[in-house]
């Protein structure tokens, strides 16, 4: 298991990219959008781990009631594992509150899923590995 990236929720995905691309020099992907969880990203990669920025894309979304509920700012943190049902499963068996059951594609052609932050310290976190 490593550190796989930082998610943070951002209210200008323009203005996040010209500060870590133009200003910071590290190198950023192109724009992908997850239309199921109405939001688009974009991946920074700062050596060895990345930096994911989060926009929402429809005011219902998770990432946009994130925004108005705590403004801008750090929303998850994310491990890479090699198998996350194998992992979600262990986790359940520990006692550990899942926000996924089972994983579900995520960015990046990865399977991701989610444990609810009351089991991890008040932080949300997910677990990916990449789907093959």
């Amino acid at each position: 298991m490593k550190l796989d990236h930082i998610g943070i929720a951002v209210k200008d995905l323009d203005e996040a990219k010209k500060f870590y691309g133009e200003i910071l020099g590290f190198p950023i992907s192109e724009p992908e959008e997850l239309p199921d969880r109405q939001l688009k990203l974009i991946m920074v990669d700062v050596g060895g781990a990345n930096v994911e920025l989060l926009v929402p894309t429809h005011p219902d979304s998770a990432i946009a009631k994130f925004l108005d509920k705590r403004g801008p700012g750090i929303h998850h943190i994310c491990y890479r594992v090699d198998d996350v049902n194998e992992k979600l499963a262990k986790l359940k068996a520990a006692g550990m509150k899942l926000i996924d059951q089972e994983a579900r594609p995520g960015a990046h052609n990865t399977l991701v899923a989610f444990i609810h932050p009351s089991s991890v310290g008040g932080v949300l976190t997910e677990i990916c590995q990449d789907a093959g």
